[in-house]
């Protein structure tokens, strides 16, 4: 069901995420050489990822739901939609699963540009960014204003904080050669084809099929 829905997004979100990349990437380039900067590919490759996931993350939450699942306009007590939903159904993936996933990469880009070693920033910056797009969705497209959803969207960049603090103690006990640029950039590379190859359906027999 994820890898449905992350297809469906991209369906329609391509044309933008297209012309944003080619054009931040140029004016960014452009940046470095006039400046005479170095060009670190992962550092670079992270901060256009996560300004992606914000185009991603607006247009997901913009999008009109043509169907409405609330018995009002808003919800302001804590759990009341949550226990709403039966466990393992299709909603309850779309509205309890999904809001918790899509704030997991907004706690580890965070904490990653931040270095946050205190939970309290990335709790303050997610609550902040999850009530300012609940107001949105209520004020513009005409969505339900739920806490509900906050909490999931917090909770998301709790698990978001804490995989980067393991990630970054992981690294702190890695040999140097592992710290190097080259073999950081080497691991994205890797896993940006696993990641490709996985959402697209690449196997080896597909491959074949054009050889």
């Amino acid at each position: 069901m994820f890898k449905v829905e992350v297809l469906e997004v991209l369906r329609k979100a391509w044309p933008m995420l297209l012309v944003f990349t080619v054009i931040m990437s140029s004016i960014r380039l452009a940046y470095l050489k006039t400046n005479r900067m170095k060009f670190v590919f992962h550092k670079e490759f992270f901060t256009l990822l996560f300004m992606l996931y914000v185009l991603v993350l607006f247009y997901v939450v913009t999008a009109q739901d043509p169907v409405s699942y609330s018995i009002s306009s808003y919800n302001l007590i804590p759990f009341r939609e949550m226990l709403r939903y039966n466990f393992g159904t299709k909603l309850f993936f779309k509205n309890i699963v999904g809001n918790l996933l899509i704030f997991i990469p907004f706690g580890l880009f965070v904490s990653y540009y931040l270095k946050a070693k205190r939970l309290s920033l990335t709790f303050i910056l997610s609550l902040i960014s999850s009530l300012t797009i609940e107001f949105a969705q209520r004020l513009i497209v005409g969505r339900v204003f739920d806490v509900d959803d906050i909490m999931l969207n917090v909770m998301g960049a709790i698990i978001g904080y804490f995989i980067y603090i393991i990630i970054d103690t992981i690294g702190n006990h890695m040999p140097k050669i592992f710290k190097k640029p080259w073999f950081i950039n080497l691991l994205i590379i890797i896993i940006l084809i696993l990641g490709f190859m996985y959402i697209f359906d690449f196997d080896i027999k597909m491959i074949e099929g054009f050889v």
